[in-house]
């Protein structure tokens, strides 16, 4: 089963220094209430629900219900918000609202304020937002998911009778409640595939049977008119009166389709995201902070990776994975610096290029304006190879800065390393 095959990958990729882990995701997440929308727009059965952004606008909203019987939920792009915790002391980023009043003052406690959770970790992430939804108890929960199943190299469909719960562990404790169907990302989804599929949920009746299929079904359509990587629904209940709802919506994006999905990605919450990581996009560069003091700026992430390996091998920590790709320009690098240098504890600056695409003398224009203007204190230690290196290595040589520049990678990662322990010689 694919999540069988994902978590054995992840068993081997925990071996691998975190360090080199922390790799960019090209996805674009969007917030619950956003993708619970989506959801109605396809005409799939999800509970009530209203959005606000004060206080006083969470009493306002809680009083259009029918019922006062609601939900209400921090607004966070992370997993985990149920058993997360505010840093103003509320427990939890999701609550059991009996009344209006209740409704502001559970909304007073997050909104403004950070959301911790295992996923965001100590830093949290800002709540902006509460969505308040109909209470609906569920007469049973199940877990549903449209992926990108890489063994199967298509979609495929995931589900459980185990829902309410991290599938990971119900993948770990008990795989054999884990069902996984590929689809034919053409065809899509087969109709009497289905509905075996529903039938070995646990749908018992006819009606609710046929409603879990046409569920499944108009997942699939969203997930590919959508560019969608990942629609993630748990739970999918069984109400009380008998229908399929979607209680709970979780969306992702290929960043690749940005160019023709320009409504969904009007979505995008930056306010999620790391500042430097968001500035850096801007910029069209790859940039991710890690724990280390070694600054890294590197072309491709092959060779990115590469390089942090290196580093790694001669007891180095990097700092950061920072991609300039392959049509940087020398403002572009120089703006990679800033970058680097915005991190508290860099102690050295490795710059490893291969030029292909990316010519060296533009990176070495880069190095040296942002050498020149920056007034670069700490050791830069450069390595350039390919597309226009010697006219490179002669601006960096004529520049007459503390630029130590080595043709090796190995050489050129130990120095990086050295430097970064005893400062510029």
């Amino acid at each position: 089963m694919s999540t069988l095959r994902k978590l054995n990958n992840k068993a081997i990729w925990a071996a691998v220094s975190p360090n080199v882990r922390h790799v960019q995701k090209r996805h674009l997440s969007i917030h619950e209430h956003l993708s619970m929308g989506l959801l109605q727009e396809y005409g799939i059965l999800t509970p009530a629900f209203r959005v606000a952004r004060t206080s006083e606008e969470a009493e306002k909203v809680a009083k259009e219900f029918d019922t006062s019987k609601l939900v209400i939920k921090a607004q966070v792009l992370a997993g985990g918000r149920g058993k997360g915790h505010f840093e103003g002391g509320l427990q939890g980023g999701v609550q059991m609202v009996d009344s209006p009043a209740q409704a502001k003052e559970y909304a007073s406690q997050m909104i403004g304020h950070k959301l911790i959770t295992k996923q965001t970790g100590a830093a949290g992430r800002i709540c902006n937002a509460v969505m308040l939804a109909e209470r609906k108890p569920p007469a049973h929960e199940y877990y549903l998911a449209i992926l990108n199943d890489r063994s199967l190299s298509g979609p495929a469909l995931v589900c459980s009778s185990k829902g309410g719960m991290n599938i990971e562990e119900v993948a770990k404790t008990d795989p054999d409640a884990i069902i996984t169907l590929p689809i034919d990302f053409n065809a899509g989804l087969d109709k009497a595939k289905a509905l075996e599929v529903a039938k070995r949920l646990g749908f018992k009746s006819e009606q609710t049977q046929q409603e879990a299929v046409e569920t499944m079904e108009k997942l699939y359509k969203v997930y590919r008119e959508k560019d969608a990587t990942q629609i993630e629904i748990n739970p999918l209940a069984e109400s009380a009166d008998g229908h399929v709802m979607c209680m709970d919506a979780k969306f992702s994006f290929d960043d690749n389709a940005d160019f023709r999905q320009k409504e969904v990605f009007s979505l995008r919450d930056t306010t999620q995201e790391d500042a430097a990581e968001v500035e850096a996009a801007k910029h069209g560069l790859n940039f991710i902070k890690l724990n280390g003091d070694i600054g890294c700026l590197v072309n491709g992430a092959g060779l990115a990776m590469a390089t942090m390996d290196v580093l790694k091998l001669w007891g180095g920590d990097p700092a950061n994975f920072l991609d300039v790709g392959g049509g940087a320009t020398a403002e572009a690098v120089k703006k990679a610096f800033e970058l680097i240098l915005s991190q508290p504890g860099i102690k050295s600056i490795f710059v490893n290029i291969f030029g292909g695409i990316m010519r060296c003398d533009v990176i070495a224009e880069g190095i040296i304006k942002a050498t020149s203007e920056l007034q670069l204190e700490i050791p830069l230690i450069v390595r350039l190879q390919g597309t226009k290196e010697m006219e490179a290595k002669k601006m960096i040589n004529e520049s007459s800065l503390k630029i130590f520049a080595f043709d090796g990678l190995d050489e050129g990662a130990e120095k990086a390393v050295t430097a970064a322990r005893e400062g510029m010689p």
